[in-house]
Order: C-alpha cells, then sequence, then structure tokens
C-alpha cells in the first residue's frame, strides 16, 4: 500500500502577482484550467487508489488553505468513497515536521510497513505514465528499507535547482553520493558534463516506520518534538475525521528545518532514482513561460495580447488585453489589481517586490480583489473615502458567520439566489432585486438556503472599513477566537 503525502505550505512568492500569501502557488490555474494542487490530487490519486485499493491522500497544509485544498480535492473528481485526510499546521515548520506527522499518522492507521509517496503540491509533471513507472521503481527500493529520492535527470545547467550525486547502481536506482545546493551556471555546467548528476525534485518514497527510525537516528530533536506532537493529536481522538488540527503550542517546539537538511542529507541509507517526466517545479515566470508555444518572434501568452515589433516577451493576461509595441525581453503579469513588468532575466527576483509590500503592509502581498473564503468569493468592485463596494458569492448550503462590525453599516443587494438574513433579533428572506440593511453594531449572519449560488452587492460605509473589524460570535467554519 502507497499513501501519498502531498505537502503544500510554499508562498510561491516569485510568482506574484498570481501567488499571494493567502493565495498561494499550489492554486494556480495552468492554462488548461486545473490548479497545481488538482493536478497533484490526480497524480497521487493515481498510485492511492490504484488497482481500486482502498487507500487515501494525506495533505499537510497551513490552517488557512484547509476549506480551498478541500475544494481542490473535491474538483479532482477521484470518485466516490476515495478519501482524502487534511493534517492542519497552525504555522509553517517546513517539511522535515510535516513528514514526520505525516508518518506517525500513517504508521497508526496503516503500519510501519506502509510506504509514503510525498510530492509537492506546487509542482507539475507533464509525463504522467513515466511518473507511474519511476514510482514503481521508488517502491521497490523504498520496499527494502531504502529512503528513495526521485533525481531528475538535466535538460541542461540550471542554477535554480539543488543536484545530487549519484553513484552505483541498486536494481533501478542509484546510491546517493551526496546532495549539493543550488550552484553557480559554470558548476552546474560542470555537473551535466560529468554525468551522474540529477535534479534534485523534492520527492521522495520511503516506509513509514523506516523513515521515523532514521529520524531518531539522524535528527533526534525534530524526531522527539514530533512524536510530542503527535501523543497530543492521538489524544485528542479525533483520528478518524477528515481533518486534524496540529496543536500549536506543541508544534512551536519542533524545529523549523527541510526533510533534505534534517535527514536526506545526514543518512547513508538513501537511493535515488532517475527520473524523466516533464517535471517542474513551477519556481518562476520563466517556468510557467516555458509552458505555452512561442510564435515566430519568440512572444508567448497567456490570455489576450498583440505583439508588434517585440520578441522575447511573455504575457499573462487575466482579462484585459495587453499590448506591446518595439519591446523584448520582458515579462508583464497583469491581474485585476495589480501589474508586474519585469526582465526575463531578472524573474527570481519578483519576490523582492513581495519583501516590499510586505515591509510596507501593503494588502497586494495578502490578497488579490477577490478573495476566497469557506463560505464562498468576495470581490472588491470599488472603494474610497467612508464606502467600499464587494461582489459576494455564497455557495449553496454555506454561511457567513454571526458576526457584528463596530465601525460600518452594510447595505445588501441579491443579484441572483435567496439569502437567508438575520439582521439582530430579525429573520428575513431576501429575493433577486430586494435589498437589506444592516446598522453598525448589529449582530447578523448571511446565509445561502438555496441550490444555486447566491450572488449580491454589498455596500460598506463608515469610518473604518478593514476586513479585521468583524467580531465574530458563532461560525460552522471554526473561526471564533475564544
Amino acid at each position: 500500500m502507497i499513501v501519498p503525502v502531498v505537502l503544500s505550505g510554499g508562498a510561491g512568492t516569485r510568482l506574484w502577482p498570481v501567488s499571494r500569501e493567502s493565495y498561494p502557488k499550489p492554486f494556480m490555474s495552468m492554462g488548461d484550467g486545473e490548479s497545481l494542487l488538482s493536478k497533484t490530487y490526480i497524480r497521487a490519486a493515481s498510485v492511492a487508489f490504484a488497482n481500486d485499493q482502498s487507500g487515501e491522500i494525506v495533505t499537510v497544509t497551513n490552517r488557512d488553505y484547509f476549506f480551498m485544498s478541500k475544494d481542490e480535492l473535491a474538483r479532482a473528481r477521484l470518485g466516490a468513497g476515495q478519501a482524502g485526510v487534511f493534517m492542519l499546521e497552525p504555522v509553517g515548520r517546513n517539511t522535515a515536521p510535516a513528514v514526520a506527522l505525516a508518518a506517525h499518522y500513517v504508521t497508526e492507521r496503516y503500519g510501519r510497513d506502509t510506504l509514503l509517496l510525498i510530492l509537492a503540491a506546487d509542482h507539475l509533471i507533464q509525463n504522467q505514465p513515466r511518473f507511474a513507472a519511476a514510482v514503481a521503481d521508488a517502491a521497490a527500493l523504498a520496499l527494502q528499507d531504502k529512503l528513495v529520492t526521485f533525481g531528475i535527470v538535466p535538460a541542461g545547467p540550471e542554477s535554480g535547482y539543488g543536484y545530487i550525486e549519484a553513484g552505483e547502481a541498486l536494481d533501478a536506482g542509484k546510491r546517493v553520493v551526496r546532495f549539493i545546493e543550488k550552484p553557480s551556471l559554470e558548476k552546474a555546467r560542470e555537473y551535466v558534463s560529468a554525468g551522474n548528476f540529477l535534479w534534485n525534485s523534492g520527492m521522495f518514497c520511503f516506509k513509514a516506520g523506516v523513515v521515523l527510525d532514521e529520524m531518531a537516528c539522524h535528527a533526534p530533536e525534530v524526531a522527539m518534538a514530533a512524536e510530542a506532537c503527535w501523543a497530543v493529536m492521538r489524544e485528542a481522538r479525533k483520528l478518524e475525521e477528515n481533518m486534524l488540527e496540529i496543536p500549536a503550542e506543541f508544534f512551536a517546539r519542533v524545529p523549523n528545518i527541510s526533510i533534505d537538511y534534517a535527514l536526506m542529507e545526514r543518512s547513508d541509507n538513501v537511493v535515488v532514482v532517475p527520473a524523466e517526466f516533464g517535471w517542474s517545479d513551477i519556481g518562476s515566470w520563466n517556468a510557467i513561460c516555458e509552458l505555452t508555444q512561442p510564435d515566430a518572434d519568440n512572444n508567448r501568452t497567456t490570455g489576450k495580447a498583440i505583439f508588434v515589433d517585440s520578441s522575447n516577451t511573455f504575457v499573462q493576461s487575466d482579462s484585459r488585453l495587453v499590448a506591446t509595441v518595439g519591446i523584448e525581453n520582458l515579462m508583464i503579469i497583469d491581474t485585476s489589481d495589480a501589474l508586474l513588468v519585469a526582465h526575463s532575466d531578472k524573474a527570481q527576483d519578483v519576490k523582492k517586490v513581495v519583501a516590499q509590500l510586505k515591509s510596507q503592509d501593503h494588502d497586494a502581498y495578502r490578497l488579490h480583489r477577490t478573495v476566497a473564503r469557506p463560505w464562498g468569493t468576495y470581490t472588491v468592485l470599488e472603494e474610497g473615502p467612508r464606502f467600499k463596494i464587494k461582489r459576494i458569492e455564497v455557495k449553496p448550503g454555506a454561511s457567513l458567520s454571526l458576526q457584528m462590525h463596530h465601525h460600518r453599516s452594510e447595505h445588501w443587494i441579491v443579484v441572483s439566489g435567496m439569502a437567508r438574513v438575520l439582521n439582530g433579533e430579525q429573520e428575513i428572506f431576501v429575493a433577486p432585486n430586494e435589498s437589506t440593511y444592516i446598522p453598525a453594531g448589529h449582530k447578523h449572519r448571511l446565509e445561502n438556503p438555496g441550490l444555486m449560488d447566491l450572488v449580491m452587492i454589498e455596500v460598506q460605509n463608515g469610518e473604518y472599513l478593514g476586513e479585521d473589524d468583524i467580531v465574530r460570535f458563532d461560525d460552522k467554519y471554526g473561526r471564533v477566537v475564544s
């Protein structure tokens, strides 16, 4: 039995303005409309549910991304009865703690000899049959109690990836001599020429019990802290549920370290399976650019674009037409509330924009104009002094929290669907082309009791319109702070 473990925690700052803190890289849609996370789930399902076996997919992610991740699992349409469990981190602590806790869960549920397949949520793999073959090779080695990693056969010298030096052959794999950090371009050329160096993919396969034993040997501080954290989770007796909260107090004691540093680089029991299955970690806009077909002048686009006397230029636009005249070697990424224009040689420096926005506490590093919530989405249409206008969409059966605002009143106009509104002590139904008014200081709740999406326009008015002016009294999504 193989249990895929999807690690979904990367912020993807080099892919701003599409990837943001509240909507990170795994949720980005590719050209076919599927997100990276959805593609990962489909790939994981091909392993977890192969030959009609009963299994599940484990996702380790931040508490804030639970509902979006759950929706992505549903969109992957994996079939009835196919299960997923979510282990929710209060904060990110890198991959070693995530792998350790997943291994404890799988050991508890399925036994120490169950194989884990560790997958990143934000990788793209284009050749599924070759991926399946590489997983089969890795599983055969993992059954021999090896720690197995996947090494990508280099397509050329690349300074953006770590490298693995491979030694003598062992069945379908090779013993790992050493791991190497991201090298200079000159060193990368040497490694590719040598022929026995592979890109480090960050994907692994091993028995749950073996990885816990190896971690206890080579990273005891991680092993002990993770075990203490798991003991608290076991006491909660919620292991049959699909949402496992990781306790913040105990998780904070687990060292913040990657599985590579904590274990793979220290163990002498590591084997690499060389693989060629169209892998990319989508680490920059250059990687996104390479996924699209060029025109005669090597211009590429995702969305609407016109190129005049331009070359080597990439455009991604959510909705607007982008026209370029007389430019070259540029990347233009247009979203509803932010525009990135960068030289293609500076793709790795986009993260510096995010760092500057963060230092200024600018909302653009965290939020899009359209913001996902457990109940649906809201889009800021316009705002100014003392007013803000939103489009709110509530999923069937979903409801906002019972809440109150100190500093703003709200007018709600229903566009489509039916709204059930609790306004103070009064409960009313609001149909399309009808409205209601929520004064500041009133407890209120909005619910969609129907079978179709509820769409409404909200007009806020007041001296302060920040999203933190919300006092929650009750919430079906666990967002009330006690």
